[in-house]
């Protein structure tokens, strides 16, 4: 028999939290992902969660929130970068698959984040297409500060923070972006249908930190 999943935003949170929980402290369950959850799977899914991620190697969605087959609908990209098919999936994850909450999933000592750091403090941009991740990660952790030139405010200087906080700073810019580009996210969070989280991921210790909420939890 299917499981029924979580049918509220504040559920599929817990229900994260709690995977955590079990990863951070050594004691996963693997829960969900022997034979019989495939054949039950086969013919349609019920993702409780979507999760949207950095593509890292060491931030593996179902690992750190010990989570199994069916359970996530997972979009990943090079430091959580937006695109239109980006949020085109995220969209079909809470419209035709009706997941109550979108996870925003960055994590610290992000490679993406700190290359588009170096480009702000030294103007060197990366070569190829790499480029093209810089670019889009550059508008979501730039803070312009006014110097007061003129005595209006008018003119600005940059301010680039530390790498740390630039990555949590991305990450709220993320959160905010993607309710601002869909309205379908905006409509399903206004509504209590959806609720956004933005967490961030520490690597050494294995835990997530929420960050940034759009909608409730509670």
């Amino acid at each position: 028999m299917t499981q029924q999943p979580p049918l509220t935003p504040a559920e599929a949170w817990a229900e994260l939290e709690a995977g955590n929980a079990r990863f951070v402290a050594g004691e996963v369950e693997h829960p969900r992902q022997g034979i019989d959850r495939r054949a039950e799977l086969s013919g349609e899914q019920h993702p409780f969660a979507v999760l949207f991620g950095c593509s890292d190697s060491r931030v593996a969605a179902e690992i750190i929130f010990d989570r199994g087959l069916g359970d996530m609908f997972v979009v990943r990209t090079a430091g959580h970068v937006v695109d239109t098919t980006v949020i085109g999936s995220i969209e079909y994850g809470i419209e035709v698959l009706h997941a109550p909450l979108v996870v925003v999933l960055g994590h610290d000592s992000c490679g993406a984040v700190a290359a588009a750091r170096h480009a702000l403090v030294t103007g060197e941009m990366p070569s190829g297409m790499i480029r093209a991740v810089v670019d889009r990660v550059i508008p979501s952790i730039v803070t312009r500060v006014p110097t007061g030139a003129g005595g209006d405010g008018s003119a600005f200087d940059l301010e680039v923070p530390g790498p740390a906080e630039l990555g949590r700073q991305h990450l709220r810019g993320t959160v905010r972006m993607l309710a601002n580009y869909s309205h379908a996210l905006a409509d399903a969070v206004a509504e209590g249908r959806c609720a956004v989280v933005g967490a961030e991921y520490k690597l050494a210790e294995g835990r997530i930190e929420v960050v940034e909420i759009a909608g409730s939890i509670d």
